[in-house]
């Protein structure tokens, strides 16, 4: 690898080149590097790569974004830390993680399972391009811990999803086809799908405790962060009050 400056000039924002440039180390571009490479599914998704392009010219995204898995692969193959550092402000972003890529490749990489790495690297040193992506799912990952986010038969209609275009008669249905599709009794409606037992929202919110998300929406949203513990506290709360109730009966 050849010689590079201790530091070097990025965009600070994703997509934005109007907002200026921020300097970053050398040390922290490699920091950044051992963190993606250090990860237990590395030496899984690389495993050399023959520069022929087959990811590339069967990638979706290609298509349509300034993105290139055979790039991906490229610049970690040579421990390009400047052009990874660069690739993860914008262009991972790009990657639809449908894993064609990795389905073709002859060595048998996965650009994609690659992308996913440098995704977390990104979420785990607070990248402003992973701020910007993960900020509209915010409401989604809320809904989720607070109400639920299932999907049910009433929800496929033209009134649900207006901005779907005239397209959504295309999967327009009778509910009571759609309903037999789901076992489920509770399932079958909005109103039930979209009911969280209490139970289960502290054992979800258990489980993004002990696996990390919680520290990684810290980085990301803090004040997403800061809605959320303050609403699983209540929920735990309200759990422990029943445990304790059902001990008394």
């Amino acid at each position: 690898m050849g010689h590079h400056a201790d530091t070097t000039r990025v965009q600070k924002h994703i997509g934005d080149p109007l907002e200026g440039t921020e300097e970053v180390s050398r040390e922290f571009m490699e920091e950044i590097f051992q963190d993606i490479q250090s990860d237990i599914r590395f030496d899984h998704e690389l495993n050399g790569c023959l520069n022929c392009g087959i990811c590339t010219a069967t990638c979706p995204a290609a298509h349509y974004y300034d993105f290139s898995p055979r790039e991906i692969v490229q610049l970690l193959w040579t421990e390009n830390l400047e052009g990874i550092h660069d690739a993860m402000q914008e262009k991972i972003w790009s990657c639809a993680q449908c894993y064609t890529c990795a389905a073709r490749c002859p060595f048998g990489n996965s650009p994609g399972g690659l992308v996913m790495l440098m995704r977390e690297a990104a979420i785990k040193h607070g990248m402003e391009s992973a701020k910007s992506v993960l900020r509209p799912f915010s409401r989604v990952m809320l809904k989720l811990i607070s109400t639920g986010n299932q999907l049910s038969p009433d929800m496929i209609s033209n009134d649900a999803f207006p901005d779907w275009g005239p397209n959504i008669c295309k999967v327009d249905a009778p509910l009571k086809v759609l309903r037999a599709a789901i076992p489920v009794p509770t399932l079958n409606t909005i109103k039930t799908a979209w009911e969280t037992n209490l139970k289960t929202s502290v054992e979800l919110y258990t489980i993004w405790e002990e696996t990390g998300v919680l520290d990684q929406l810290e980085t990301v949203d803090e004040n997403l962060f800061d809605v959320i513990v303050d609403l699983m506290d209540e929920k735990r709360d309200d759990w422990d009050d029943f445990l304790d109730e059902q001990d008394e009966d």
